[in-house]
């Protein structure tokens, strides 16, 4: 699991083995805590599945004892031991490439330059950098919303797909591939689409992919009423519910909106929020804590008998 957006340039990371439950919290505790544009908080289970490893990644160096003692509760005397580093890009090249294993969502399968070996022949690989970090599909939003494509996939085929806030474009990147059309995907920050841009190239994708900078669906390319089949939104609670009324503008009669980014207790309020605009819940997944929304226009979902 993962709290917070990930730091484009990390500069110090603070490393602390512990047990599921304290990783967990304290995962939740510095994510409230720091500036989730510059920090990034994650958690994972160790090979041994009993021992967890809490990652938090900073922009600029962290205040040690402020850290420590807002841990202390939560680990006692392990707070002593947590391990603050400064890292430089190769060390967050190294660090990214520890434990990234082949990521698979139906046929779509994520993996690193040095897992190419794993691709199938009737697999759609997407090839990502372990050295951009937290884009590379293990993250539970992102896993929840490639399965969430493979459903929709299921039910027909998108003609027009919007990914929004796209990052390393892993999600606008399986859908093109998939599909074999079109993806409008932008990014309110304009070293992500760079990243973007430079993952289509690596991937062959570039004829597919049409890219913009700008914050929401705030371009020409997006903003289009009505037009899209499947539309992603991979952020967080507050921009979720702050998007809301041209992130449901854009949906085309039938669509989907793919929402993620979510802790579970964030869930109601954005469930709310969507439904005010016309949008009811027609499916929901949850990952490592994460919840991925699957959206439709219409009334209330029906109930199941």
């Amino acid at each position: 699991m993962l709290e917070g957006l990930p730091p484009h340039r990390p500069t110090h990371v603070l490393r602390l083995l512990t047990d599921e439950r304290s990783a967990r919290a304290m995962t939740d505790i510095l994510g409230e805590m720091f500036d989730p544009t510059e920090t990034a908080v994650a958690a994972f289970e160790a090979e041994d599945g009993v021992t967890w490893r809490l990652e938090a990644y900073f922009a600029e160096a962290p205040d040690e004892e402020m850290v420590r003692e807002l841990i202390r509760p939560i680990v006692g005397d392990q707070a002593d031991v947590a391990d603050f580093q400064t890292i430089d890009q190769q060390d967050w090249v190294r660090a990214s490439l520890e434990g990234l294993k082949p990521v698979r969502a139906g046929r779509i399968l994520v993996h690193g330059a040095h897992d190419r070996a794993h691709v199938r022949a009737n697999d759609l690989p997407i090839e990502i950098e372990a050295a951009l970090a937290f884009g590379t599909g293990h993250h539970g939003t992102t896993l929840g919303c490639l399965r969430a494509l493979v459903a929709a996939m299921k039910r027909g085929r998108p003609a027009r797909v919007l990914d929004v806030g796209t990052g390393t474009g892993i999600l606008a990147f399986a859908a093109a591939r998939a599909l074999r059309s079109t993806v409008v995907a932008g990014d309110l920050d304009p070293e992500a689409v760079l990243t973007a841009r430079a993952n289509a190239r690596l991937n062959g994708l570039t004829p597919w992919l049409r890219l913009y900078q700008g914050p929401g669906v705030q371009h020409a390319l997006a903003n289009r009423p009505r037009r899209f089949d499947v539309v992603f939104a991979n952020i967080l609670a507050r921009p979720l519910k702050r998007l809301a009324p041209s992130l449901t503008a854009v949906v085309a009669e039938g669509g989907v909106l793919i929402l993620s980014g979510l802790i579970e207790r964030d869930v109601p309020g954005v469930l709310s929020t969507y439904r005010h605009r016309g949008f009811h819940l027609a499916e929901k997944g949850v990952i490592e804590g994460w919840a991925t929304l699957v959206l439709r226009r219409g009334g209330a979902a029906p109930r199941p008998r």
